[in-house]
């Protein structure tokens, strides 16, 4: 497994001040997607339908291949090497990318969307097109898309957690993104930033009570062998893509870039259609496996203690979460 300082010394990338030098006509440019979730997942599967596809239909002008599981680095880390400029495509989400422009955030909000594909309207909104662009010229971090939609975000715990008072105390494995602090905070939670790949034996060992993730996210980690009730909570519908560096982007060839950013999208929906065909057959795994299945959650209660997270994210543009509801109810 090629660890982030293995992948440092083999290309000489470090996270900061990056030479990116240009490539000629007959050069094969080589792109690295990274990512830590597991190989069994639909986010998986459409990243490297993604890298099959480009690699092929550029006739080997762009080479990609998938790094899994964290072999370059935990989030973070991917996140500085592709905001760095090393060859990196992180397989992320709005809250990542929120980090560094923070108006993204919003769009991983708690309970934003009443069903999960309300999200197109955002993406094909003159907003979305801004935020973008200020991404591109603020951060040099190009979203090619977010039209793969990642699940439902449910909670995996000892208990059932139906109304916002089971959540009070539980020690709460999250990512370390401000959107999901504030929402585990409002909830009376104790986060606890763990990465990914030590999700399982942290569960082990107790450092957390609990964890929420998509359900093909919990499955691929085998979570279930290490708590017993499973409650659908839909705290986040989430959608995720591929993120890339602007110079690099800029690498391509301009004779590739729309067919790059067709395979994409088309990356997006097999990973959408993916997600939502698998969701109740996983459903029925966790229960032959003996999780109990909590389908009774108090949704409208949970919105109602997360709705002031919206107010809690500082840096954002006055006004961000009412322009977003206006578009989600255009």
């Amino acid at each position: 497994m090629l660890k982030r300082r293995q992948f440092v010394a083999a290309t000489g990338v470090a996270a900061a001040a990056i030479h990116v030098p240009k490539a000629d006509a007959q050069s094969t440019l080589s792109l690295r997607i990274a990512h830590v979730l597991s190989q069994t997942e639909p986010a998986h599967d459409a990243s490297v339908r993604f890298a099959e596809r480009v690699t092929q239909r550029s006739q080997g002008k762009i080479k990609m291949e998938v790094f899994p599981q964290g072999q370059l680095g935990g989030n973070k880390e991917i996140y500085e090497l592709m905001k760095g400029g090393a060859n990196v495509i992180v397989l992320g989400d709005p809250s990542g990318v929120g980090d560094f422009v923070p108006d993204y955030g919003v769009l991983n909000g708690p309970y934003l969307l009443k069903e999960p594909g309300e999200f197109k309207k955002l993406l094909a909104s003159p907003w979305y097109a801004e935020l973008n662009a200020k991404g591109q010229r603020e951060q040099s971090m190009r979203v090619i898309t977010f039209n793969g939609f990642f699940g439902g975000r449910h909670a995996l715990a000892a208990k059932p957690l139906r109304t916002p008072d089971d959540f009070k105390g539980v020690a709460f494995r999250v990512p370390p993104t401000l959107m999901w602090l504030e929402t585990f905070k409002a909830l009376g939670t104790r986060p606890v930033t763990i990465p990914w790949p030590e999700i399982y034996s942290a569960m082990q060992q107790g450092v957390a009570d609990a964890v929420e993730a998509p359900l093909a996210s919990l499955w691929g980690m085998k979570l279930h062998e290490t708590r017993k009730v499973l409650s659908l909570t839909s705290h986040f519908l989430s959608w995720v893509g591929w993120i890339i560096n602007e110079r690099v982007w800029q690498r391509i060839p301009n004779d590739l870039k729309p067919m790059v950013q067709e395979e994409a999208i088309a990356a997006g929906d097999f990973m959408t259609e993916k997600t939502n065909a698998g969701a109740e057959e996983l459903i029925k795994r966790f229960q032959e496996a003996g999780v109990t299945v909590v389908r009774d959650v108090d949704l409208s209660a949970l919105q109602k203690a997360t709705e002031g997270v919206y107010a809690n994210i500082p840096n954002w543009t006055p006004g961000l979460h009412a322009r977003v509801k206006q578009i989600l109810a255009s």
